[in-house]
């Protein structure tokens, strides 16, 4: 397995400024570097270094799993802009409709209705602005 503890901090950003691409999209993620300030630019940097650059890009988890796991938390959270985030992201990484439904209703169980149904109603408008209905999940 690699190990990232010899990286260094631009390593890591430049890894993961490919994988936040991949994942999420170059123009939503070329926006968010260009429309950030000096102050914003901090948060920018740190997740792609951290998140993107160290997390995503280690070897035990495949992409898939972690968008799956990443809808969870995030649901866990009552996030639901980064759950909308998320599921283009899953989408883009091989995620069903009902592979995002079923991680979607576990989370419900675990985290309570109102958490559930905020993480269901932006999965939903994600996914009815993508057209993935229309495809075959």
């Amino acid at each position: 397995m690699t190990d990232h503890r010899e990286d260094t901090i631009d390593e890591l950003f430049d890894r993961g400024l490919a994988v936040r691409r991949e994942v999420l999209g170059p123009e939503y993620v070329d926006n968010s570097l260009k429309s950030a300030n000096d102050f914003m630019m901090a948060f920018q940097q740190i997740t792609t270094e951290w998140c993107w650059g160290y997390a995503w890009t280690r070897e035990g988890l495949d992409r898939k799993t972690r968008s799956l796991i990443n809808l969870a938390m995030l649901t866990a959270l009552n996030r639901s802009p980064e759950v909308k985030l998320h599921v283009r992201g899953a989408l883009n990484n091989g995620v069903t409709i009902d592979e995002i439904k079923e991680v979607l209703l576990h989370a419900t169980v675990y985290c309570g209705i109102p958490a559930g149904l905020d993480a269901f109603k932006a999965a939903n408008e994600v996914l009815k602005e993508s057209g993935a209905f229309s495809k075959k999940s």
